[in-house]
């Protein structure tokens, strides 16, 4: 706990003229509040000792421009409190959403393996709501309580000290109470924010695959997911707010003890002469002051709780640390002439069962290296391992001579185009997504990009042309024009290394034979690395590696793999056949 709250209080720092501002006209709200009683007391303890109606009139105009004079701080007060004190709020939690989003960019794709989109979507929306609230109230709440308490505490004791000692006694108790449902709380807050991650997970998951849904007309199925999820944030809902009940309902009972304890001692020690009848009325009046601030404690606590969970949930993520990062001198990997050389490597998912063994193979600068083989070969992890998506386990990988560990992601990863067959266009039109490959670029260079990818002509004829919105995942076009886009995007990167991950195989043959027009101008003059289920679209690439669960099992040219008879035969002739 003290770590979280070292952490949250560091994002304070920037708001440090904001944070001391809300806190003095806090403190001068409190001195207001602490005054009033004070004033009336004193106005009534003049009209008993002054008979001369005209001196009392005096007194009460006096007073009366006091008040009329704090009102006004008051008010000037307030308005800085609700407005910039939120403000400041909004800011710290657009810093931590921030951060969270950033933090997320890190993470390697294997906590991405690991982890579901819509939980993490919740932790950067619901979570921090919580926490900006938090972050203006709770400090400000805090203060004003301590202020207030100190300070009626102090004037009831100057009052009547056995009166306040009795207060003091069901102050102690009402301050136990709520310790005690403040740790139940706080348990049943993060099983909220766990069950309504889980509910936003099943919307994201069901949403996003919605036409499977449709097309397996399974609505009922979702339905029931959903319901599931739904049901218990319901749940985990109505214990918070039954403990919220008997909380709020346990502060107001001894809220009525202390009134009662008042009056009680209050009509005893009149009647033994120990206190007046206006000392008491002042004392009485002290007592709303008094509970204003637990009523801000009890407050506080519920958010307190509610806001430092989601902070918890926040601080999970931020302290997870990206599986890769770069070596402390790690370099910029520089001009790239694209040599590319596997030397024992070995990788594993999660320290289970090798993926990859004993990897050994030189990839020639400009050179065009197809990999082929059966389904769960490690095709698509040895061409992820380049780009360090993932580690490699054992051996090394290197580019031009230079360990890829040695070198920055950013430079390693500029240099790496890559077109996968799933291919992600981001919610937005044409342009934008074509520009997606390079930074800062000029129309003139998005059309060249689509035109070298064979979809200029097309573009143009849309009504909007560049400007044509694309849907959620590029919904409104096909799949060999989203290829095509993806095509454009990397010619516009224009890196010495292509990796082409199976990116026909999902394209009828119109589309696939426009497509490999454009893939073959896409790896002139570069290392391109083709991972093809379709062997008819690899049978020129210089070279051809049939990669199997067991390692590297057949290389060669197309021409020499055929006359071997062996594995790629095999499964050529079966694709041939059928």
């Amino acid at each position: 706990m003290t770590y979280t709250l070292k952490k949250f209080i560091s994002y304070y720092k920037p708001y440090k003229g904001l944070f001391f501002t809300d806190m003095f006209c806090a403190l001068t709200l409190s001195g207001i509040d602490l005054a009033f009683p004070l004033l009336v007391g004193f106005l009534m303890n003049d009209i008993y000792v002054i008979p001369d109606t005209g001196k009392i009139m005096k007194y009460v105009m006096l007073i009366g421009a006091g008040l009329f004079a704090m009102y006004v701080i008051k008010y000037f007060c307030q308005y800085f409190i609700t407005s910039w004190g939120h403000i400041m709020g909004a800011k710290m939690e657009t810093d931590m959403r921030r951060d969270l989003f950033e933090h997320l960019q890190r993470l390697s794709f294997s906590y991405y393996d690991e982890t579901n989109t819509g939980k993490l979507m919740s932790r950067i929306v619901n979570d921090l709501f919580d926490i900006s609230e938090l972050a203006h109230h709770g400090p400000e709440d805090l203060f004003i309580s301590v202020v207030k308490l100190v300070g009626t505490f102090t004037i009831l004791s100057m009052i009547n000290v056995k009166m306040t000692l009795i207060l003091i006694v069901f102050t102690l108790l009402m301050l136990y109470f709520s310790y005690f449902y403040n740790q139940k709380m706080r348990v049943i807050f993060r099983k909220n924010r766990e069950k309504i991650a889980g509910v936003n997970a099943i919307a994201q998951d069901s949403l996003g695959g919605i036409r499977v849904v449709k097309s397996f007309a399974n609505e009922s199925v979702e339905m029931q997911k959903f319901e599931a999820g739904n049901e218990a944030f319901l749940e985990t809902k109505c214990d918070s707010y039954k403990i919220m009940g008997k909380f709020f309902s346990g502060n107001g009972f001894f809220q009525g003890m202390l009134y009662l304890s008042v009056v009680l001692s209050g009509g005893i020690f009149i009647s033994n002469g120990a206190i007046s009848i206006v000392d008491l009325t002042v004392y009485i009046l002290y007592i709303n002051t008094f509970l204003n601030p637990i009523e801000k404690l009890v407050n506080f606590t519920e958010q307190f709780q509610k806001g430092i969970t989601g902070f918890e949930r926040f601080l999970e993520i931020i302290n997870t640390l990206p599986e890769i990062q770069d070596a402390k001198d790690a370099k910029a990997i520089g001009h790239v002439k694209g040599e590319i050389e596997f030397k024992e490597v070995s990788f594993s998912y999660n320290e289970k069962e090798n993926v990859l063994r004993g990897i050994d193979i030189k990839i020639e600068s400009g050179k065009t290296v197809a990999i082929v083989g059966p389904s769960g070969g490690g095709k698509t992890t040895f061409c992820s391992l380049i780009p360090r998506f993932y580690e490699v386990t054992d051996g090394t990988i290197t580019i031009d001579g230079k360990d890829i560990r040695t070198l920055t992601q950013k430079s390693l990863r500029d240099a790496i185009g890559i077109v996968q067959q799933d291919v992600y266009l981001f919610g937005g039109n044409i342009k934008e997504n074509i520009a997606y490959g390079k930074q800062n670029v000029t129309d003139k260079e998005v059309i060249q990009a689509a035109q070298k990818a064979n979809i200029h002509d097309f573009i143009m004829t849309l009504p909007h042309g560049y400007d044509t919105y694309v849907g959620e995942r590029g919904v409104k076009l096909s799949g060999g024009q989203k290829q095509r886009i993806a095509i454009a995007r990397v010619f516009l990167k224009n890196p010495p290394i292509l990796i082409l991950d199976e990116a026909t195989s999902a394209l009828d043959n119109e589309s696939e034979k426009f497509i490999q027009k454009s893939l073959e101008e896409l790896a002139k003059n570069r290392t391109t690395l083709v991972i093809a289920h379709r062997l008819s679209t690899i049978r020129n690439a210089d070279e051809i590696i049939v990669l199997t669960e067991e390692g590297i099992k057949e290389k060669g040219t197309h021409e020499d793999l055929i006359e071997k008879d062996g594995m790629y035969a095999y499964l050529y002739n079966m694709q041939f056949e059928v």
